[in-house]
Formats: structure tokens, sequence, C-alpha cells
């Protein structure tokens, strides 16, 4: 029986993870991260649950990971810490996993595997071949399993640009001839799967970026996605036309550029190169500076300066700052406040959809361009993957609109299987599957119960009574002393404070003898008694600590 599971990447954007298993071969595509929302207080990161596969561990061949953005790759560290299994990935991509596995004392022990479009992949009974596909980085692959019940074809994130900057074609012909030769199911992502048309060429932006730059009277300041090599390079040209030195800012930006340069992904003369400490010491119409925070990040580069807080580097008035990238969802408020921000510095700021600007576009495919991915491989079943509800179903009505019956179209949320015999598909069992969430050096040791404490913490702070007891009579030895923090100012309600106080030790005096002894049984008094009082007089519902001290 050939098994699809989906372990993330369905109703979300991120965090992308899915296996394919065959008797008992199981073979992992991607494995990727997001970052939190507002509501998951203090949490770095999201990943995936990994415990089915973490059960069938001895039937795991191997992970593929079809490009090299963080909701493709930022879980591998963690998972590795879990499972070490081989790596197959192209050169690009094995070299920011490389980054990631360095920063985590993991890459002595990694076995990764270079793979191109040409490489094909024999485990027991699936066989993997690849085709090239185009995306906003360098070296993005799709994937054919071949298995005894018939081709699972997964797209990796993809479009159609003809007219490539890097010269990477997709494999059209190679598509076509997998779809010629039977695709039993096809996984297909969907990010933009409600925009009609074609995705706008990556040349587009090029021109774009290059008049800005012409125009533009001092300093030239350019915020992109890190990873999208093909922008960067167009960025490297426009600067070598305009004179200017490159000066790269944010960490992330520093890293993908150096392993572009060393991969020869990009081009660029040695000496253009400054660091952020020299840019002062060139005329303003002679520099230009990349870098991150385009997703309007609180700590990113561009965060930092459109507050006046780097380092060596400052926007000035008349200065040119560019956005070079269309916020997520979710990221538009923390964008909107650094472009105000950028304003406040006299800055000449263009930003907005990359249609009305030129300065971005997709790198993932619109209505168009799915209805070809489909037309081409022609499956049986289909299923969207990548994208949020709303977006899977569109993906599933294109899919009936070239062809593919009603039936035939699953539309998953994590955690599913759809198993398919004899040719024959169903959806009728689940997985664990979730998210866990990365706090530090904890992974998944922060749950629903931490942060929802976490939360009532940011919404009426706490409240600390702190009483010192006579172990065997039960009597307050000192105490009640309150301490508020985020709750309320305390030498400016002196009056509530005295009146917490005086029924924390009517509280006391009240509970019966049995009971003096129980500092739990009297801990709950306290929060319950002391939470209603609270609640009346304030509408404020601290989170109530009492500490118990016997002596």
């Amino acid at each position: 029986m050939l098994s699809i599971f989906a372990l993330g990447g369905l109703n979300e954007i991120g965090k992308n993870m899915y296996a394919i298993q065959y008797a008992n071969d199981i073979v992992v595509v991607d494995c990727g991260s997001k970052f939190p929302d507002e509501s998951l207080l203090g949490i770095d990161l999201i990943i995936s649950d990994i415990s089915y596969l973490q059960e069938n561990k001895d039937k795991i061949r191997g992970l593929v990971v079809t490009h090299g953005h963080e909701d493709h790759i930022g879980g591998i560290p963690y998972f590795l810490k879990q499972l070490n299994l081989p790596i197959y990935a192209t050169r690009l991509t094995l070299g920011l996993i490389e980054i990631k596995l360095k920063e985590h004392n993991l890459l002595h022990s990694a076995m990764l595997h270079l793979i191109n479009s040409e490489s094909s992949i024999a485990f027991n009974d699936i066989n993997l071949t690849f085709f090239k596909t185009n995306h906003s980085i360098p070296d993005c692959l799709g994937i054919a399993f071949h298995t005894p019940e018939g081709t699972v074809v997964h797209t990796g994130d993809f479009k159609f640009d003809l007219t490539p900057v890097n010269n990477q074609y997709p494999d059209i012909h190679k598509m076509a001839k997998i779809g010629s030769e039977g695709v039993l199911v096809l996984l297909s992502e969907s990010t933009n799967a409600e925009r009609p048309g074609f995705t706008p060429s990556e040349r587009f932006v090029g021109e774009h970026i290059e008049e800005a730059f012409m125009k533009a009277n001092r300093k030239v300041f350019i915020s992109t996605f890190a990873s999208n090599v093909h922008r960067v390079q167009q960025v490297v040209d426009a600067a070598l036309k305009t004179n200017r030195k490159l000066a790269l800012l944010g960490r992330s930006m520093v890293n993908v550029v150096n392993v572009a340069l060393e991969q020869g992904y990009l081009t660029m003369p040695e000496e253009m190169l400054i660091e952020a400490h020299e840019v002062n010491q060139y005329n303003p119409e002679n520099v230009a500076i990349l870098c991150t925070g385009s997703q309007g990040e609180p700590n990113a580069a561009l965060a930092r300066l459109s507050s006046s807080n780097y380092r060596h580097v400052e926007i000035l008035p008349e200065d040119t700052v560019i956005l070079s990238a269309t916020p997520i969802p979710g990221n538009e408020r923390g964008v909107s406040r650094i472009i105000d921000n950028l304003f406040l510095l006299g800055a000449h700021v263009i930003y907005g959809s990359g249609s009305s600007t030129g300065m971005h576009v997709s790198g993932h495919a619109y209505q168009e361009e799915l209805k070809l991915m489909l037309t081409l491989m022609k499956p049986k079943y289909f299923v969207p993957i990548h994208g949020e509800y709303r977006m899977l179903h569109h993906h599933g009505m294109l899919a009936e609109a070239v062809g593919v019956k009603k039936e035939n179209i699953y539309i998953m949320k994590n955690g599913d299987v759809l198993d398919v015999n004899n040719q024959k598909a169903i959806q009728t069992r689940e997985i664990p599957a979730g998210n866990v969430y990365v706090d530090g050096l904890g992974i998944g040791d922060v749950g629903n119960i931490v942060l929802r404490d976490r939360k009532q913490l940011s919404e009426d702070g706490m409240l600390v009574i702190v009483i010192t007891l006579n172990k065997i009579e039960g009597k307050i030895i000192s105490g009640p002393d309150t301490i508020s923090r985020g709750f309320i100012y305390a030498r400016d309600a002196e009056d509530l404070i005295r009146d917490i106080n005086q029924m924390v030790v009517k509280t006391i005096k009240d509970l019966p003898k049995k009971h003096h002894n129980q500092w739990s049984v009297l801990k709950k008094e306290i929060k319950e008694k002391l939470g209603h009082y609270v609640y009346v007089h304030t509408k404020r519902r601290p989170m109530i600590l009492p500490i118990i001290i016997e002596v």
C-alpha cells in the first residue's frame, strides 16, 4: 500500500513537511519551520511534530529537500537531533543547510548527499527522479516517487519563468514525460491559487531596480529576502552600473551571499563589497546597502536603521529606501511601522505591492501556471499542498477545471493520511501532527498551559503574596508582603494593597485547623478569594502567586 502523510504545510504557510511510504520504505520531503505570531509569546520558532516518524525510524530512508527556503529547511537541525538521517539536496540548498548545522554543532555527524535534476535515488521499493523548477531561489527541484503502486509527484515550490535571470529553465519536457508515463498522485503547491494569470518574470524586477538606482541622488538602501539570490544578483548588477559599492547588513544576508558566492550562484567584483563601518568613507551617491528586514522583523537590519539604531550606518534625508518584497500575511503592521519611521527620517521610500512599484514578483505560480502543471502531469488523484485552506480549496477548483474528477481531489489537513491500494485512494486515518514550539534551548517543552500563563502575565500582570507562617501552629509570623508586577503601581494603590493584605490575613485565620499545615489548600483559598476581590475592584485578572515560608 502507498501512503502519503502530511506533517506540515497544509492549512498554513510554512513548516512544510511530507512523507511518502510504500511497504517498509519512508521518504521524508522537506523539514521547514515558521515564525510565531504575536499570540505565541516568547516562542522563537515553530516546527512539525515528528512523533510518527520517531515511531517508525527504522523505515525512514532519508530526507529529500526541494529547495533552501526557511519553510523547507528551518526545522532540519531539530529533526537531526532526534533522527540523524541522510539528507539529499542540491548544491546551494546543501550550503544553506550546512550553515544551520554548524550553528547547532551537527555538521560533523550529518550525512549530506548532493543531488541535481539528473540524479536518481533507489531505495528498496521507492525510486526517486527529479526535475528542475523555477522559484525565488536557485536550485529548486520537483520530485517523482516511482513505486509499485504508481508514481507520486511533489512539485516543491515553483513557477514557470521562461526568462529566468540565472538561465535555470524549468524542465517542462521532463514534466510532460513524467505525465505521459502516468501520475497516480500529484502534490502541488497552492500559495498563489487565488491569483489569476501568470507570475511575472524576475527579469521584470531587475529593470525597475536599475531605474531606481539611477534616479537616486544619495545612498540606496534595499531590503529583500536574503535567500532570493536572483534579486541579490540584480541589486549587484544595478550597483555596478551606477558605480556604487555594496554593503551587506544582517547576519542571514551575509551568510547567504557568502554561500552563493562560494558556490558560483552569485557573481560580483571582489572589491565591490565593503563593510558597514566603511560606508561613511564614500560619497553617498557611490554606496548601496543591501539589508534584511523586509518583513518588519523588529531586530532585523531595516527596523534598526529606521529607528536610527544601527551602528556605523544611518538613513539620512534624501536617501532612497526600497522594499523589494511583499509583506507575508500577518507582517503588515510591522512593515507599516518601519515605513512610517523611514518617512520621518526624510527618506525617499519605494514600497507597496510588486505590481505597483515593479520591485517584487512572487516566486509562486499563479492560476494559469498551476493549471499548466496539472495539465502536464495529468494526475489521477490530486492533493493541493503548501497553503491556507482557502488556497487549497481554490487549487482544488483549478484541478477540477482541467479535468481531474472532483471525487479524486483530496483537501487534507496536517496529520491526514492518503492511502492508495490497487489504484484506489482513501483518506480515513490520521497520525499525530501539530506544532512543536522552540523556545531558547527547549524543544517542545512549552505547551498551551505555559503559553496561557504568559498571555495572562502579559495582559494583567502578576500579584505575589509572601507570608511566613509558624510550622506547628500555622500562625502568621511576618507578612503578608504584596508585590505587584505589571498589575498596579503599588505606591499609587496603597489602599488596595492594604485591603489585599487584610483579606489574606482573614483567609488564613478562617481556615479550619485541620488544613493549617496543608499549604496547597491554603494557597488555593488565597487565590480564589483574592482573585474574586481583585476582579470586583479592578476588573483585572492578574496571576496570583502565594509564596508560603514555614518556620
